[in-house]
């Protein structure tokens, strides 16, 4: 079980790693396929600064923590992502589904699932006396 759920963190830190260079590479066609687009060089500035920011951080936060199998490591991520995902449903909420919603969220929610999952798999470290 731990190995797997090693497995599918590793994953998901190369997935977000990709994500997150792909922001700092090219953020106008990366801001596409959130659908955003860049109107100035302030937009394209904080897209490349603040998405690579919270990819990077999580990919580290998901490879450090299934390396060393500890729970506390995880908590950036899930931070992240919980965020998010709490952000994307109260925008459902609020202002109905639109095309192709559920991917997004989907992503997020499996992040947030497999994080959770690990940590309480993994429990707490146990303090040296």
């Amino acid at each position: 079980m731990h190995v797997i759920l090693s497995a599918i963190l590793l994953a998901l830190a190369i997935l977000d790693l990709v994500l997150g260079t792909s922001f700092l590479v090219d953020p106008a066609s990366a801001a596409a396929d959130f659908g955003l687009s860049i109107e100035t060089t302030h937009g394209e500035s904080t897209l490349r600064g603040d998405m690579t920011a919270f990819f990077y951080v999580t990919a580290f936060s998901l490879a450090f923590g299934a390396w060393k199998r500890r729970a506390e490591l995880l908590l950036p991520a899930l931070g992240l992502f919980g965020i998010a995902l709490t952000g994307r449903f109260i925008n459902l909420v609020s202002q109905g589904p639109y095309d192709g919603w559920l991917v997004p969220m989907g992503v997020e929610a499996f992040h947030c699932l497999v994080i959770l999952i690990a940590m309480r798999s993994w429990g707490p470290r146990a303090k040296a006396v």
